[in-house]
């Protein structure tokens, strides 16, 4: 296909193409040709323009297929135009001349159709250029529509349209025979006729006057007969188009030939008029709906009125967001007529229609067009009308006239009017949020007043609808929930006499109960107490009154249901009394039940079965919302009930015979809860009521439901469903839809256990006599008299029981009964029901599944091939076919080869059937089946599918829509099959590949919305098998097309794949997008889109999407989309990012309290989507919805978190200073950050104020550390305090949510300590906060919270908690910002140096503000913990926990405040061991002097009655079992897999430090051995699991306290044992070992930290483990170097070692294992070898003979570890440490010193002269040492060495500062050894020191050319001569006098030092120091 890439059709190659290959060759070229022809030179177009013209005449007259006659008239109107146009008259000629062929024959159909198209493209491009030559081209095509068929009509209209398009006013001669023409089109029979037709007169009206003037009543007329039998896309475009010349008859546009002035004026009223006629007349003529008024029918079709609703919306939106916020009280009347006219209300399924109707238009325009300010404008008029329509209904009541007494008709007029006002307030009020507010707090709206006194209206709906508009009310407003329950609690026992009153107000109880769902914070627990009393009493109270007791007892279940959605943790506590009413509603036994039907009239069993179907819908709604409290128990409880109901189904013929339809339709709905319960619980449960039953209930099943036309639903169908978790209307069907379903899904439930009881015979014996009278039932409905739907039913009970058989184990089912099924199914599989037949073949798949025979599925599959070979009619091709595929899906595959041809033979030749378009779609559609089944064996028959695929897409004509669905979901398989090896290479991949392109681009030129959505999908998966192959540049723009669509399939698709292209190409994308929206031209509706796009980026359009979206799943995606272009551009566009979002956030900035200005429910179908209107403005962002602006706050979060991980610079204002012009760091829009956190957080909308709240905290915790440069010593954001403060103080109000509060409180302690601010009087503000919410926590207790859930008390008392504790540890802790351990992470550099920067308030200043409430704080702290220890218990120490609940929590919500508690606990319980370390571990008893809340504690001495029991010692013990038995919970340091936060981990460890450093726990954990050694076995778990070096040094700190603790424990023994002063140095005779002598693992403390910090030690120096080195295959012995914080773990490791000895009795052997590991610390060593243990005279051989096995090999490792790249330097010092510590008779082994000594001459030889300096300071050591058997070998080895390397220091002159200093220490170590030399041999020694010193020196010539070096040599070996001469005066005479050459250098350097001495002292004269003469100011406090 690259050879069709030129400007020219490459003919030859063409020419040799079959015929296939060469349409697809020719599409391919044009697709190519349209791409070049704008961006080819003009010069190069009109050189080839005559060939090219010949060329696409050839392929015109080749008889082209659809999508290639687009492309061939685009091409050939675009070579015109930028050509030669003046040649463009022979195209039109040829093409006319085509049209008025007179060859009528089929194959030159194609031919005309093109030449149609070609036609209209050359007039859209060249206009008036083509002179007068329309007149003739429009008169042909039209003359050529009186003959022509749909095909024809079709494309004419199409060509028209652009005709039109193309000459603007020019074409006013045509205007009216082109309306003529368009007025037969628009009524069509076929539906794309009337599509094209309604798009042909959208665009004539633009110029036609006469439309929107004097036709205007024929056009409206015209529409409405349109409407008439529609389709969805018809109703689209014919309402845009009634909608468009109604806006334009209302404000008239610029009209043509100056008519403007004469043009009259339509105002809204008319247009309305002409609207409402025709939806209560609908398309007929006056005379015809005279007629029908009279007859009292109508003949308005729904789909009438659904169209002439989008009409009403398209003309709303026409006129503007600014025309309907001035006139929606006109719109909104006028809409309300059509609701309460009575032709419009003459049946129920009419006026739920109508209602339907009415709701949608109010919705789409009120609930997306206005903006906050005017939505709650519209709100108070809705509240005003309702309150006008209660007026109206109360004023005859109360007059008692007979004039003025109400009617029946007034109350129906009422009601519609009434439930349309009151569903659209709700809708507005929910999507305002808490925006709301304002409708309640003005006392002239009334809101809540009105609606509730709707409650008592005498219709059902109506009452209904005020329930549903109070629950938007508290799904807005959660706050009034409660009082919301309780006033209408309290008006339903105050009215319980009033029928109206009982309805109402029940059902205003169960929707406020549903909204509970939407609301986190709940209500209190002791409403579900107070509505199963009011339910009680109604069901109790049913029967004393007959008028009452039906809605008595409809109210007392409808509020039990309600109470079952609050879920099973309030269920639970009243569980007992509502098993108690479901009992009572039923028959204690069948037997009873039987005696029943003597008893009673139809009224008796009216009410009995509305009781009955009430209680099983409670059942229902308990199984379904408290299914944790299903148990054997419960549904034992439930079987006599249930039992009941299942036998009285067999009595409701006679029944119902009985009493006529009175109680028909109660029995209705008592089948169907009844289905719908035993559908949820365990078949088992009532098998036995069943199967004694079997005949008759599978009769009632299958017979009685005799389906019913479906309706439109409406809330009174089942008012139920008013408790639903949903945020739509419900819309319920009536009651004989729902039941039929329910029946049909329990069949299947039921079919597998039929005859599974063995006392019910044999299992498939049981099944083959119900399938046998099954199929008897079924024969006896498919009559000639039988409903099709009832048919349907049947069919879907066999499916759904053959689904349920086949998930059943162990099902045998014999070849009669598969007979009988299947006979049953063939049947039904030809018939001419479109949903009977796909019934059919999914239960026949189910069927041979089922069966699981393989002779059966073969001849089961024969009989559809022998079907299909022979049947010509329709219908059964169409089932057998749909049935081939359905057969492979549920066989698991196709088998063989064989059969796979064989079906893939007939699917080919069935889909190449033209004559049946439907056989073709079923065809394809079980085609795809079979490519999805099939896997690898289908890549056979890949090629020849590719062939029938393309050859169908470029054949099948564009009003098959059905059919290109079915070819793309084949292309898609065909994709999806192939994979992965799409991305091969080869001729065949290669031609596969540019398949599968074609084919996606000839979907992509569909009209149909559904073909183009699959045509994204299919390259959606091309791009993810074969990302190279697809161009993203061609495919963006498509999809930022795509992704403004009206059609909601279309944007899911666009969106998905843009998520998916995002995953890889974020930045290509964006960049792709700004490009499209630059170069294509506007459109009108993605005008908005488009600015944006080019303004702020796809990002912006992609915002304002989310916001107009409401379906979950797209939000979702678009979600996902901008979190990867985020992540994968915030660096490089971090400005443009930050101004997007604070654009998002600052929308609503001006107005309003900015929430939610879209209707918060989810899009259900593509019909409400193109009517979603939008605002009209200049900016992109208007009215944005509060969830969208919470993402843009999560979005700053995420571009914070995400700089993190990059340059230093965005947290550092001074770097960032040096690139201010790039502006790309973070810091320089720090301003920006707390302003979009400050706007979020002080908005209206709690969700909004969350999202900027935790901003806020993110930016606090990044930002409070940078320091200002132009200010040293303070903050950056320190200059935001007074933000800060403003953002905080409105969440502590007192009206502010739990939530809100909880996490202000978070960012309050944050803020305090964060140390940001310097001056405590600015700090109290926030400190104020703090102290105010701690007041209002305590006071809780006495006054419980009466709005929310008792656990939202708990979750704001402890956030207040923790928020101190925080507080607290930072006062504590700021003197020392980091422990003595953690000091060392961090290397030195120069961050350490601004660490005192921003340190804020000292530890004093902070506890100034927290010492006043420290007594109050403990207390509560402490309760808080016993709370949590209590909540933290195993399950089966539930019964510990106290029955009243505990200091924060009611026993009520335990498991919901659990998690509040798992949250704070860790903050508390530092901040307690804190505070229990300041008052070291003393009892204080202040009294509850600031607690006014009574704290429940029972064991820590906190109560009054029981601190006389307990002695402080007891408090002091309970106190510290409770920390530490918090900390060491099996929920946190135990559990080695627990998922804890780091935080909390290193709270906890902290908090255990600060215990062991007061002496009082510390003697506690010493003296219990087990405790200590658990504490170490936690801590060793915890470093194992946790890799944090800040976690492990925390854990070796502590388990150093552990030690000391233990050291000090020992020293008071031993102390205590002997009466003689610890510090004595004496044997120990206690300690670890002095039983055994030996260590027991599990029992030790020793052995317990020597694991630890063994544990430490092998991870970071794995070396030290050989066995470890050897496991690691590959790895390499190189040791890598360790890090600062892993040298800082080690050296915490071995200090816990050196400590360790003194815990050990002399018995307990500890040195040889202590020596073994840690021979390279030099710290242990010292500790070791000089411990008196070492020295001891009892224990001394065993000493020796420990250390010497130990060190033996000592020298031998620190050779081989000198070699692997270790330190010499530390390894010398430790060898070095170890001769000096250890006694002579361990040093004195010949073989260790001969090692050694090797080991210091070694060193001697190296190169580096820092090694060669430290060599001489050690040997220094050495030579110094009192021991003669340590000094002497190396004085007599390394003597003469030292000599002869300081003699040879004068020939090589020393180079660099290090060498001279290596000889200098080199002199300092031969003055050791003069010194340490015997009297006799000292003045030898000092002969050989004095002249290498004397060598040093340089002669007066070289002094001045010296180096530096040199230099410093030659003074200090001066300065030391001049030091030692006079000590050894004798000798350095006599040297002097035997050397003159020494002498006369000796003299000359003293000579020149005594001139340089004296030239300084004349030019060193000190001056005067002047201060200056002005002083500045340094102190600014």
């Amino acid at each position: 296909m690259e050879k069709a890439h030129s400007l020219l059709l490459n003919e030859e190659v063409c020419g040799q193409l079959g015929e296939h290959q060469k349409a697809q060759f020719i599409f391919e070229w044009l697709s190519f040709l349209k791409k070049l022809l704008p961006a080819a030179d003009r010069a190069d177009i009109k050189h080839n323009q005559k060939r090219l013209v010949e060329q696409l005449m050839v392929v015109l007259i080749g008889s082209p297929g659809p999508p290639t006659r687009q492309l061939l008239a685009q091409c050939l109107s675009l070579l015109y135009r930028l050509g030669d146009p003046f040649s463009a008259s022979l195209a039109v000629d040829k093409c006319n001349d085509i049209i008025l062929s007179k060859d009528d024959s089929p194959s030159f159909l194609p031919t005309r159709l093109a030449a149609i198209t070609c036609l209209g493209a050359i007039y859209e491009q060249l206009g008036r250029l083509l002179g007068n030559t329309f007149t003739v081209a429009v008169g042909n095509l039209l003359k050529m529509m009186k003959n022509a068929e749909s095909q024809g009509r079709y494309e004419i209209m199409l060509s028209i349209e652009k005709i039109l398009r193309g000459l603007g006013v020019s074409a006013v001669p045509c205007h009216r025979d082109i309306y003529k023409a368009a007025r037969f089109c628009l009524t069509d029979r076929s539906m794309s006729v009337r599509c094209a037709a309604a798009r042909c007169l959208l665009e004539l009206q633009r110029e036609a006057v006469f439309l929107w003037t004097s036709e205007l009543e024929n056009v409206a007329t015209l529409c409405f007969r349109a409407f008439e039998g529609s389709n969805y896309n018809v109703r689209v475009m014919v309402s845009k188009f009634l909608g468009t010349v109604l806006a334009a008859a209302i404000v008239p546009r610029q009209a043509t030939g100056g008519m403007a002035e004469h043009v009259k004026r339509t105002s809204f009223a008319e247009a309305m008029e002409l609207l409402s006629g025709g939806f209560l007349r609908g398309g007929a003529s006056f005379l015809r709906a005279s007629g029908d008024m009279l007859k009292g029918t109508s003949s308005v079709s729904k789909d009438i009125r659904v169209g002439i609703s989008q009409a009403c919306v398209v003309l709303v939106s026409c006129l503007g967001s600014e025309w309907l916020e001035a006139n929606f009280p006109a719109l909104v009347a006028q809409v309300l007529e059509l609701a309460s006219h009575p032709r419009t209300t003459q049946t129920a399924s009419d006026s739920a229609c109508s209602r339907r109707c009415v709701s949608f238009i109010l919705r789409a325009t009120l609930g997306t067009m206005l903006g906050p300010k005017a939505q709650v404008a519209a709100a108070k008029e809705l509240c005003s009308l309702v309150g006008k329509q209660k007026k109206a209904l109360d004023a005859p009541v109360s007059d008692c006239s007979m004039e003025t007494r109400l009617n029946v008709a007034d109350v129906a007029a009422s009601q519609h009017t009434l439930v349309c006002v009151l569903q659209e307030l709700g809708s507005l009020v929910q999507g305002l949020g808490s925006s709301a507010d304002s409708l309640l707090q003005e006392p002239s709206a009334g809101a809540l007043d009105t609606v509730t006194s709707v409650l008592l209206h005498p219709s059902a709906s109506v009452r209904l609808a005020a329930a549903w508009c109070l629950r938007c009310f508290a799904v807005a407003l959660p706050a009034h929930l409660s009082m919301l329950v309780d006033r209408c609690g309290e008006r339903l026992n105050a009215l319980r006499g009033s029928s109206e009153a009982v309805a109402g107000y029940s059902a205003a109880i169960a929707a406020l109960l549903g909204a509970v769902q939407h609301c986190p914070l709940g209500v209190p627990h002791a409403k579900g107490k107070v509505v199963l009393s009011l339910a009680e009493e109604l069901l109790r109270s049913a029967t004393q009154n007959s008028r009452l007791s039906i809605h008595r007892t409809q109210g007392g279940w409808l509020l039990l249901s309600a109470l079952m959605t609050l879920g099973g943790a309030v269920v639970v506590h009243h569980l007992p009394r509502v098993l108690l009413l479901w009992k009572c509603a039923f028959p204690l036994s069948v037997q009873e039940l039987h005696t029943e039907r003597s008893r009673g009239d139809a009224f008796t069993w009216h009410v009995a079965l509305e009781a009955r179907a009430g209680a099983l819908c409670a059942m229902k709604s308990f199984f379904l919302y408290c299914r944790d409290l299903v148990n054997e128990e419960v549904i034992d409880r439930l079987h006599t009930p249930l039992a009941c109901a299942v036998a009285l189904l067999t009595q409701f013929p006679a029944l119902i015979r009985s009493y006529g339809n009175q109680i028909k339709n109660v029995a209705t709905t008592f089948r169907w809860r009844l289905y719908e319960v035993l559908t949820l619980i365990p078949p088992k449960t009532y098998e036995g009521a069943i199967q004694s039953n079997i005949y008759i209930f599978t009769y009632v099943v299958v017979v009685l439901h005799h389906g019913s036309s479906v309706g439109v639903g409406s809330l009174e169908c089942d008012p139920f469903t008013i408790c639903k978790k949903s945020l739509d209307v419900p819309v319920p069907l009536p009651a004989a839809c729902p039941v039929g379903i329910a029946a049909a899904q329990l069949f299947g439930v039921i079919f597998p256990h039929i005859g599974a009881s063995r006392r019910y015979g044999y299992s498939l014996k049981g099944k083959l006599l119900q399938l046998s009278f099954y199929c008897q039932c079924v024969s006896f409905c498919t009559g000639q008299n039988c409903f099709p739907i009832t048919r349907l039913s049947k069919i879907t009970l066999s499916s759904f029981a053959l689904q349920h058989l086949g998930c059943s184990p162990n099902v045998l089912v014999s070849e009669h009964v598969c007979r009988l099924g299947l006979g049953l199914l063939l049947r039904a599989l030809e018939s001419s029901d479109d949903l009977l037949r796909c019934t059919a073949a999914e239960g026949l798949a189910r069927l041979v599944q089922v069966a699981n025979d393989s002779a059966f599925s073969v001849s089961t599959m024969q009989i559809s091939f022998e079907k299909l070979k022979t049947a010509r009619d329709a219908m059964s091709r169409m089932g057998h076919a749909l049935a081939l595929g359905t057969l492979y899906r549920y066989m698991g595959g196709i088998g063989s080869p064989q059969h796979l041809s064989a079906c893939l033979g007939i699917l080919f030749t069935l889909s190449q059937d033209s004559s049946s378009p439907e056989v073709q779609m079923w065809a394809l559609h079980s085609l795809s089946l079979v490519i999805d089944l099939a896997g690898p064996m289908y890549h056979a028959h890949v090629e020849p599918t590719f062939t029938l695929v393309l050859r169908m897409l470029l054949t099948v004509p564009p009003a098959h829509v059905e059919v290109l669905q079915s070819l793309g979901r084949c292309l898609s398989a065909l994709i999806t099959a192939l994979g992965p090896d799409l991305q091969g290479e080869g001729p065949l991949l290669s031609a596969l590949r540019t398949s599968c392109l074609v084919g996606c681009a000839v979907m992509r030129e569909s009209h149909d919305c559904l073909v183009q959505a699959q045509a994204i999908t299919s390259l959606q998966q091309l791009h993810m098998f074969a990302p190279r192959h697809v161009n993203v540049a061609n495919l963006v723009p498509c999809l930022c097309v795509n992704m403004c669509s009206s059609y909601l399939s279309l944007r899911k698709a666009a969106v998905a794949c843009l998520r998916q292209l995002t995953q890889r190409e974020a930045v290509e994308v964006s960049d792709y997008a700004v490009t499209v929206a630059k170069e294509l031209p506007l459109s009108p509706f993605l005008k908005c889109y488009y600015v944006t796009i080019k303004e702020r980026g796809l990002e912006g359009a992609l915002f304002i999407l989310l916001d107009q979206e409401m379906d979950p799943q797209l939000r979702q995606d678009i979600q996902e989309i901008l979190g990867h272009m985020l992540s994968s551009v915030t660096v490089a566009r971090l400005s443009h990012w930050l101004k997007l979002c604070k654009d998002v956030l600052s929308v609503s900035a001006c107005t309003l309290p900015p929430g939610v200005t879209r209707e918060d429910e989810k899009e259900q179908a593509d019909d409400d989507s193109i009517f979603t209107c939008k605002s009209e403005s200049s900016s992109p962002f208007i009215n944005l919805r509060c969830s969208t602006r919470a993402f843009a706050a999560e979005c700053v979060c995420r571009i914070i978190s995400q700089c993190e991980n990059g340059d230093p610079a965005h947290f550092h204002m001074a770097l960032a200073q040096d690139f201010v012009v790039l502006r790309y760091f973070l810091v320089l829009h720090l301003a920006d950050l707390i302003c979009m956190a400050f706007m979020a957080a002080t908005d209206h909308n709690s969700q909004l104020r969350m999202s900027g709240l935790h901003t806020l905290l993110v930016i606090i915790r990044k930002f409070a550390a940078v320091p200002e440069p132009e200010f040293p010593g303070h903050v950056i954001l320190e200059q935001y305090q007074a933000n800060v403060g403003a953002a905080l103080r409105p969440a502590f109000s007192a009206d502010t949510p739990p939530d809100v509060t909880a996490k202000a409180c978070q960012v309050c302690s944050a803020w305090i300590s964060s140390g940001v601010v310097s001056d405590l009087g600015d700090l109290r503000r926030v400190h104020h906060l703090l102290t105010s919410s701690l007041i209002r926590v305590q006071a809780a207790k006495e006054v419980p919270c009466q709005q929310y859930n008792e656990s939202t008390t708990t979750m704001e008392t402890l956030a207040v908690l923790k928020a101190w504790a925080e507080v607290y540890i930072a006062a504590e802790g700021s003197p020392k910002s980091k422990d003595r351990l953690a000091r060392f992470m961090e290397p030195p550099g120069p961050s350490t140096v601004e660490e005192s920067v921003g340190a804020g308030l000292t530890g004093d200043g902070l506890l100034k503000l927290v010492q006043a409430d420290l007594p109050t704080l403990s207390r509560l702290w402490l309760a808080a913990l016993q709370d949590y220890a209590l909540l933290t218990l195993p399950q089966e120490y539930a019964h510990w926990l106290p029955a009243a609940g505990g200091a924060f929590y009611t026993a009520e919500t335990v498991d919901s405040a659990r998690p509040h508690y798992c949250s704070a606990w860790a903050p508390i319980l530092h901040a307690t061991a804190l505070w229990l370390k300041s008052t070291g571990f003393i009892v204080v008893d202040d009294g509850p002097a600031n607690l006014s809340r009574p704290v429940t504690p029972t064991s820590m001495g906190q109560s009054t009655s029981l601190a006389s029991i307990q002695s402080p010692e007891d408090v002091n013990t309970d106190r510290l079992h409770l920390i530490l038995g918090t900390a060491f919970s099996p929920h946190f340091l135990c559990s080695p897999h627990s998922d804890a936060q780091m935080e909390d981990i290193i709270s906890c460890l902290h908090a255990l430090q600060s215990l062991l450093d007061v002496p009082w726990p510390r003697s506690k954990i010493s003296n219990d051995q087990a405790l200590s050694v658990e504490l170490l076995s936690v801590l060793h778990r915890l470093i194992v699991t946790r890799e944090s070096a800040s976690i492990q040094l925390a854990v070796l700190e502590l388990v150093h306290q552990v030690v000391c603790a233990a050291q000090e424990h020992v020293k008071e023994k031993r102390h205590s044992a002997e009466g003689e002063p610890a510090e004595k140095e004496t044997l120990p005779e206690f300690g670890e070992g002095r039983d055994t002598g030996g260590l027991v693992p599990g029992k030790s403390l020793v052995f317990g930290a020597l694991q630890l910090c063994l544990c430490i030690l092998v991870r970071k120096l794995p070396q030290l483990s050989p066995k470890l080195m050897g496991s690691v295959p590959g790895h390499s012995m190189q040791p890598q170097p360790l890090s600062h914080s892993d040298c800082t773990l080690v050296s915490a490791a071995l200090s816990i070692l050196s400590d360790l000895p003194s815990v050990c009795s002399p018995e307990g052997r500890i040195i040889r294992p202590l020596v073994a590991l840690t021979t390279a610390n030099t710290l242990v060593l010292r500790v070791l070898l000089s411990s008196p243990m070492a020295h001891d005279k009892t224990k001394c051989k065993e000493t020796v003979y420990c250390v010497q096995s130990a060190n033996l090999s000592f020298p031998f490792t620190l050779a081989e570890e000198v070699h692997s790249g270790v330190n010499e330097v530390s390894l010398l010092t430790a060898v070095t440490i170890f001769l000096l510590s250890a006694s002579a008779k361990v040093t004195t082994v010949s073989s260790l010193q001969t090692r050694c000594i090797a080991k210091f001459k070694g060193c001697l030889q190296s190169k580096d002269p820092v090694v060669v300096s430290r060599t001489y300071q050690l040997l220094q050591s050495l030579f110094q040492s009192a021991a003669a058997d340590v000094s002497v070998p190396f004085v007599q080895a390394l003597g003469g060495t030292l000599v002869e390397h300081l003699q040879a220091a004068e020939k090589r002159q020393p180079r660099s500062t290090d060498e001279v200093q290596a000889v200098l220490e080199g002199v300092r170590a031969l003055e050791a050894l003069v010194s340490a030399a015997e009297e006799e041999h000292r003045a030898q020694l000092t002969a050989v020191l004095l002249p290498i010193l004397i060598s040093f020196l340089l002669d007066e010539n070289a002094l001045s050319l010296a180096s530096l070096p040199a230099l410093t040599l030659h003074k200090c070996a001066l300065q030391d001569l001049m030091r030692i001469g006079p000590q050894h005066s004798s000798i350095f005479k006599a040297i002097m006098a035997s050397s003159p050459s020494l002498k006369a250098r000796l003299q000359s350097a003293v000579k020149v030092n005594q001139e340089s001495v004296k030239a300084r002292s004349a030019l060193g004269q000190p001056h005067c120091k002047t201060s200056p003469s002005i002083q500045l100011k340094t102190n600014f406090l």
